[in-house]
Formats: structure tokens, C-alpha cells, sequence
């Protein structure tokens, strides 16, 4: 710790609520709805967590394309009580860039016999065949075992394998099969490739023809929840770092934040926690069993650097984002903020988003805007998607922490972290990074419920088996019943 300390544990802060991303103020919103005192502290300068919008001059834009789509209908419900006609609702177009060609997404039969060609869909459909007969006798604990396993390892090997790889910075045998089976379930390419080799005929849920999407970029959402919380009294303190959480006898009692270099340590009721699992751990005073730590310091995240290339061409080309499986192009999506929402972008121009998926030191995350711009620049140029010459500015976000890692040591350190935290009598925690786990806008907020729910109400509701695809449409049912309220207050 560092800084100036002042001593203000004489303060009560009620619950206080880590991180003011989407789970975050999910959780405040449910403590307001009952009435509760609480205090929500983001590290960050502005609320969303990496939903947020950053503005850059005339022009808005997302970190990695935050489509609002959900089967729980409470959850829908709430997104347009509170944003109201900003809420768009927008036409799906995208593509995937792949040796050399691009192909519809989700793939249509005539585009992929046309590029692929009948020799190549045959071969993908023998290996299919073979893995399925060799099913039983395989292994299933990785990512590489578990999609050979079910598409064959001419599909992994062409296109899952590399692309994965490029994402995450170690190899499919390294990442272990829950990725797979959370992610890839309904992984669009995958299951479109397989109905048109007629091996599989079941809806995929993710083809989705449109979705709803704020005016002005996700963080105008979380922008919007923070003003209902702090109309209800909930004060949401940006700019505010917790640095360590003081507990006795299986109880928080205390945090110590940070702002601008001073220290304020304030008692608690509880806290309810969105940030990452492993800095909850470690921030815990007195200090974590040896074990515990080590498992902390063992989780794993990929990083992000998001070029944003503004374009003196209203749409260079017409997708809201294309995925870019090429080997040799280091970005592995380009996003097209002007089709996600024409307010984003000043009249006649757009701004495209060049994802770079990294770890903090790499070369890409050290790079200079300048030649981060000049990178994205070549590569989209060399694939035909922009004209250099229309690329009037650009700016580089670096986004530490952006999606948590499933790799080899994860699910054991996440168990150690799971049995330790759950001793806390009055410590909850939720959300992508607080639970280690991929979710989506809705599910965060759905586990942020159901932890707010836990704290309110002495439940039991189990946090950490959200995000089944099995149990999508029971949870939308559950929500309202488990509140007791309205989602919306009405």
C-alpha cells in the first residue's frame, strides 16, 4: 500500500460493492430496489467494467462489440426500462475472414462448397465421421480433445485450433475442455459447417438476425444504471481502488480504498465483489492461507490492446464485425462501430476497432499508438477491408484483464478460491472476472442477482453453476419470484 492514510473506520459504509461494470451495478441495483445502504467503489475513471464506452473526439467506441441479447426476459425487460429509446435494435451482419476469402456468418451452403470446395467439405465430413466413432475411447479434459472429438481434427486443425491459439496465446492442448463446452457449444461456424455437411440439424442459439444495441455504445447502459442507483441514494465512487479487505472470525469488517494517493478505511456490513477473483484474494488482510495465495497468483487473464482506426468513409465495408481467422494477420476481429450505431461516428466517416488479443509486455501491448495504428492500418488494407489513405486518425486502449484464461492450472485454483471465499460469512462474489468465468452481459447480472439475492435473504442460490445453457429459460422464469419485486420498480 502506498500513499497518505486516513483512518475514518468510524465511517460505515454498508455494503460495499466492488467494481461498477455490469455485474457490479446490477448488484447495487438489487440492493436499492430493498432499501439497502450500500457504497459501490470502481477503480476505473468511468462505470462499465470493459462494456464501457470510450470516447475518442467525435467518436464512440466499444471494447470488443457488446451486443445486447438474452433469453431471460426479466433481464430484456430491465435493459429497456432503463435505457428506453436508445435502445436500438440492430441488423446482425458479419463475416469470417479465412485463407484468403471471406465467408458468410453464420455460413450458407452455396458460400462454402464455392470456397471450400466439395473435395475439402468431404474430407471435413470423413474426419467428423471417424471421431465419432472413436468417441468413446477418447479423452475429453481439452480444448483440442474436446472439439476433435465431436468435429474431427481436420476442422480443429484447419480452422479451430489456429484461431483459438491467436486468442489466447497458448496452444488448444493447454486449454482446458470447460472453454469449449461453455463457448463453443453454440459456436456459429462450427455447427453451420455441420448442417451443411448434413450432420447436424439443431438450432443454433446464438444465429441470431438482430440484436438490441444502446445509441451511444454499452457504457451509455451503465452509464444509465449508475444514475438510478445514485438516485436511490447509493453512491457510485469512481477513481476509488480497494486495496485491502479487513476481516475477523469468517466476517469482513472493513476495507481500505484508495484515491488520488490517500487511503480511507472504512467499516462494512458486507461486500459484494465484480473484481477479479485472484485480486479479491489477494487484497485480503490478514493474508490468505500459503495455499489459497498460491492458487490466487495461478489464475491467468488475456489481455487486449483495441486499435480504433477512424475512416473517411461512412462503410468501408457493411458488417458490424468480422473475425479474422487468418494466421498471418495478428488481429483476430475487426469491429465496425458505425454499423453498430450511426450516433457513434461523426457524418460521413466511421471508426473501425482492430482487436489485438496479448498479454501485458508483449510486443503489441508496449507498441506506441503511432505504430499501432500504422499495424492495423497494413493489416486491414492488406485484406481489402480499408483504403489507407482514408485512415485520417487513430488511438490505441489498452484493456488489462479483458477475459479470464481456462488454462491447465485454472480449475483446481478457482475450487481453492471457491472452498475459501464461501467460509466468509458476509463476502459475496460474482461477474466475469469475480467468479473466473466467461460469461456475457446477462449472466454477469444474473449472478449478481442471485449474490445480492444470497446476502439479502440468507438463500443458498448457487452462483457458480450459472451459465448452462440447459437452465437458460428457468432462470428467466425465476428472476422476478427471487426478488420479490419488479426488476424494473414498477
Amino acid at each position: 500500500m502506498s500513499g497518505e492514510v486516513q483512518n475514518d473506520e468510524g465511517e460505515t459504509a454498508g455494503v460495499a460493492v466492488l467494481g461498477a461494470g455490469p455485474a457490479g451495478l446490477t448488484a447495487a441495483y438489487v440492493l436499492a430496489l430493498r432499501g439497502a445502504s450500500a457504497t459501490v467503489y470502481e477503480a476505473d475513471t468511468t462505470v462499465g467494467g470493459i462494456a464501457k464506452t470510450v470516447v475518442y473526439g467525435d467518436y464512440r467506441f466499444d471494447l470488443g462489440g457488446h451486443r445486447f441479447f438474452t433469453k431471460l426476459a426479466p433481464v430484456k425487460k430491465l435493459w429497456e426500462a432503463i435505457i428506453g429509446d436508445d435502445f436500438l435494435l440492430r441488423p446482425r451482419l458479419s463475416r469470417i475472414y479465412f485463407h484468403g476469402r471471406f465467408f458468410a456468418y453464420p455460413l450458407e451452403a452455396k458460400d462454402v462448397l464455392s470456397r471450400l470446395g466439395l473435395r475439402e467439405s468431404a474430407l471435413c465430413a470423413l474426419s467428423y465421421f471417424w471421431s465419432r466413432l472413436n468417441r468413446a475411447r477418447a479423452k475429453e479434459e481439452t480444448f483440442e480433445d474436446w472439439v476433435e472429438a465431436r468435429f474431427g481434427r481436420r476442422l480443429y486443425r484447419a480452422f479451430f485450433g489456429p484461431y483459438t491459439e491467436k486468442v489466447w496465446g497458448i496452444p488448444g492442448s493447454e486449454i482446458r475442455a470447460e472453454w469449449a463446452a461453455q463457448r463453443i457449444k453454440d459456436f456459429s461456424f462450427m455447427k453451420a459447417v455441420l448442417n451443411i455437411l448434413g450432420l447436424q440439424r439443431k438450432q443454433v442459439t446464438t444465429l441470431i438476425e438482430e440484436f438490441h444495441y444502446p445509441r451511444l455504445g454499452p457504457g451509455q447502459m451503465w452509464e444509465a444504471f449508475q444514475t438510478r442507483v445514485e438516485a436511490s441514494g447509493i453512491p457510485v465512487r469512481l477513481n476509488h481502488r480497494c486495496n485491502a479487505i479487513r476481516h475477523h472470525a469468517g466476517r469482513v469488517t472493513a476495507i481500505v480504498v484508495e484515491s488520488d494517493g490517500v487511503e480511507t478505511t472504512s467499516q462494512v456490513d458486507a461486500v459484494l465483489s465484480s473484481i477479479p477473483l485472484s485480486e479479491l484474494v489477494l487484497s485480503l488482510d490478514p493474508p490468505a492461507p500459503a495455499d489459497v495465495l498460491a492458487a490466487a497468483r495461478r489464475l491467468r487473464y488475456r489481455d487486449l490492446c483495441l486499435v480504433a482506426l477512424i475512416i473517411d468513409d461512412e462503410q468501408p465495408f457493411p458488417d458490424n464485425w468480422i473475425y479474422l481467422h487468418d494466421p498471418g494477420t495478428r488481429a483476430g476481429r475487426v469491429q465496425n462501430f458505425g454499423a453498430w450505431s450511426p450516433d457513434m461516428v461523426a457524418p460521413g466517416t466511421t471508426c473501425l476497432g482492430a482487436e489485438y488479443f496479448c498479454f501485458q509486455g508483449d510486443d503489441i501491448w508496449e507498441m506506441s499508438t503511432e505504430d499501432a495504428v500504422a499495424l492495423a492500418t497494413r493489416e486491414l488494407a492488406s485484406i481489402g477491408l480499408v483504403d489507407p489513405a482514408k485512415v485520417i486518425d487513430g488511438t490505441k486502449v489498452q484493456v488489462p484483464r479483458a477475459y479470464p484464461m481456462y488454462d491447465g492450472d485454472y480449475r483446481d485454483a478457482v475450487l481453492t478460491l471457491h472452498g475459501y471465499i464461501s467460509g466468509f460469512e458476509n463476502l459475496k462474489t460474482f461477474g466475469r472476472n469475480g467468479l473466473h468465468r466467461y460469461n456475457n452481459q446477462d449472466h454477469s447480472m444474473w449472478t449478481a442477482i442471485l449474490a445480492t439475492l444470497n446476502h439479502l435473504d440468507g438463500t443458498e442460490y448457487d452462483v457458480w453453476s450459472v451459465n448452462a445453457d440447459a437452465e437458460y429459460h428457468e432462470e428467466g422464469e425465476m428472476v422476478d419470484q427471487l426478488l420479490h419485486v419488479d426488476l424494473v420498480g414498477a
